[in-house]
């Protein structure tokens, strides 16, 4: 099982809104096959393995890291296949979240005389399908709240200068983390600030784009910005409202951006219509990079799932330094917003904490 979690890995940016899944046959104690998902829309990991085998996989066990499905989607059903081959036994690491599957595949594979066990390795196994669990289940993205800061909380100096806080192992770290989601976002203010370009550029020229959202309420954001005239397979979206002025839209338009219109809600985006937008587009996980107002709106609101901040050990000071999370802010420390599954590591000179929205 932990093999084919690792297969499952495999296939990391390339089979959203599907989860990544692997599957490893084995027969008289020997890997006879391996396999994985490998995009949205191509064979299953069993089918996969069912392909790549060695030879004959009757009464073989199959490991795989999710149920498998029993429905037609862009593929066959992997129940079917797996009894036409007469596998004896299928041990899988978690049911399936999904409603059209959730039990029924166990269901089907047992009524085929298949032995079925589930359990093995299952936390690793939902923490590496986390966005696709909380897509299927609640049709909104998964959102990760990521933020690099230094020793004393500051995200820049008084005169606005980021580059860079965090060392060369944590920035590529950051470009390993866009390759994995489906979109980045930021706000208008840090484009106009940084003037990012948002793409993925791996140290060994791997991964690929993840769509670019810019959240611009009033479409102020620059023409020019690099983040609008990138040359990239993945698109750029700028969300605005919808009182947003006609001419500002007209030119993001003519740049050939594509627009989300949002309502306001107390004059802002209104960032839960906006999730519910990007689900629209089969976004199923986003990366939010900032800055500080974007952040705060996004945790206000209640859609941040995960927080990652880095922190790099330099002292900025200055009361006028933007911090990570900005707006009013709590007024008491028990509603401050609180994390849960707590780790830390070290990415490089830099310490990155990961931690869970505690609802």
């Amino acid at each position: 099982m932990e093999r084919a979690l690792e297969l499952a890995q495999m296939g990391r940016g390339s089979t959203s809104p599907n989860p990544m899944v692997g599957a490893v046959i084995v027969k008289d104690d020997r890997i006879i096959a391996e396999g994985f998902h490998k995009r949205f829309g191509g064979p299953h990991a069993e089918v996969a393995a069912l392909e790549n085998a060695s030879e004959c996989v009757r009464d073989s066990t199959v490991y795989v890291t999710l149920e498998p499905c029993c429905h037609h989607g862009k593929t066959p059903p992997c129940t079917r296949a797996l009894i036409s081959a007469g596998v004896k036994k299928v041990v899988m690491a978690m049911e399936d979240p999904n409603p059209r599957v959730a039990g029924k595949g166990r269901d089907e594979l047992e009524q085929a005389g298949i032995e079925v066990e589930s359990g093995l390795l299952a936390e690793a196994a939902k923490k590496l399908n986390e966005a696709f669990v909380k897509y299927i289940t609640t049709g909104l993205p998964f959102f990760i709240a990521k933020a690099a800061m230094t020793l004393d909380g500051k995200i820049a100096t008084r005169e606005k200068d980021s580059r860079w806080i965090t060392g060369q192992e944590a920035r590529q770290y950051v470009h390993w983390l866009r390759a994995g989601v489906d979109a980045v976002m930021v706000g208008s203010g840090t484009v106009e600030a940084d003037d990012p370009m948002l793409t993925t550029r791996m140290a060994n020229g791997g991964g690929r784009d993840a769509i670019r959202i810019v959240v611009d309420g009033d479409a102020k954001v620059p023409p020019g910005s690099a983040v609008l005239n990138i040359q990239s397979a993945a698109p750029t979206l700028v969300a605005v409202k919808t009182t947003a002025p006609s001419d500002r839209k007209s030119d993001l338009r003519a740049k050939g951006v594509e627009l989300i219109e949002i309502e306001p809600k107390n004059d802002k985006i209104d960032l839960v219509k906006l999730a519910s937008a990007l689900a629209g587009r089969n976004i199923a996980s986003v990366l939010i990079e900032g800055g500080g107002g974007l952040l705060a709106a996004a945790f206000d609101a209640g859609i941040v799932d995960k927080a990652l901040f880095f922190i790099a050990p330099k002292i900025l000071g200055g009361k006028d330094a933007p911090t990570p999370v900005e707006g009013r802010g709590v007024a008491r420390v028990a509603d401050a917003t609180s994390l849960k599954n707590i780790s830390i590591s070290r990415v490089g000179d830099d310490i990155l904490i990961e931690g869970y929205v505690g609802k």
